[in-house]
């Protein structure tokens, strides 16, 4: 073989080989980029599994979530307002543990109204009917998209060791009676549940979806 032939070849699997290490180092150096930037959002929100009525955090805690159903005060007289805010701390007042309260604002949801005048449409003949019930989706729709219009959600935090699932699970519900005593309905929040609010509170592109399927967008550690 040509002398020259063969030291173009060395040259060019010299070559080949400096580039495919180069290759390799530079995927090897984006993956341990992206490892470490899961694991700085992992740590930034703290929570390390959701299970059943559960969030486990990675300092060790479980946390459980209580919603407060609002209710509307501006039908209450003054009477009974200051009734309930008495009767309401009294129930309180033996609550000695911690808990954080949580309000968490979204856009009004529109899609039980929205169904029922699409079911009137879909039962009348009345063409000026039909119409002014459309202008009237399409203004409500306006509306919720705009984030002009938007609900408050209330939340209780409530949470303890991870080894107590059992004591923290009856404070819970100690505390859903309390609020039942004063006719406020109030539930414990499930796993779908917690991980829609962690989404609210945390993914603002999730505020305005009800029913996004949850195991799509929340990483499992």
């Amino acid at each position: 073989m040509n002398p020259i032939i063969l030291i173009v070849i060395i040259i060019a699997c010299l070559v080949l080989s400096v580039t495919l290490m180069i290759q390799k180092g530079s995927k090897r150096e984006k993956t341990q980029q992206l490892s470490r930037a899961q694991i700085t959002a992992n740590e930034f929100i703290n929570v390390k599994d959701i299970r059943d009525k559960y969030l486990y955090t990675l300092d060790g805690q479980i946390i459980m979530y209580i919603k407060i159903n609002p209710i509307s005060i501006e039908l209450l007289s003054q009477r009974e307002k200051e009734q309930l805010s008495e009767s309401l701390t009294a129930e309180l007042s033996s609550e000695k543990e911690p808990f954080k309260f949580i309000a968490v604002s979204r856009p009004v949801d529109i899609s039980n109204v929205t169904n029922n005048f699409m079911s009137l449409i879909a039962s009348t003949n009345d063409r000026i009917r039909k119409e002014l019930l459309r202008n009237e989706i399409l203004s409500m729709s306006e509306y919720a998209l705009s984030g002009e219009v938007v609900e408050r959600q209330f939340y209780l935090m409530v949470w303890d060791r991870a080894d107590n699932e059992g004591a923290l699970y009856k404070r819970c519900s100690v505390l859903k009676e309390k609020f039942n005593s004063v006719k406020i309905d109030v539930k414990i929040l499930n796993e779908q549940e917690i991980i829609r609010l962690c989404n609210l509170i945390n993914n603002p592109a999730y505020v305005h979806l009800e029913d996004t399927d949850y195991k799509r967008v929340i990483t499992r550690i």
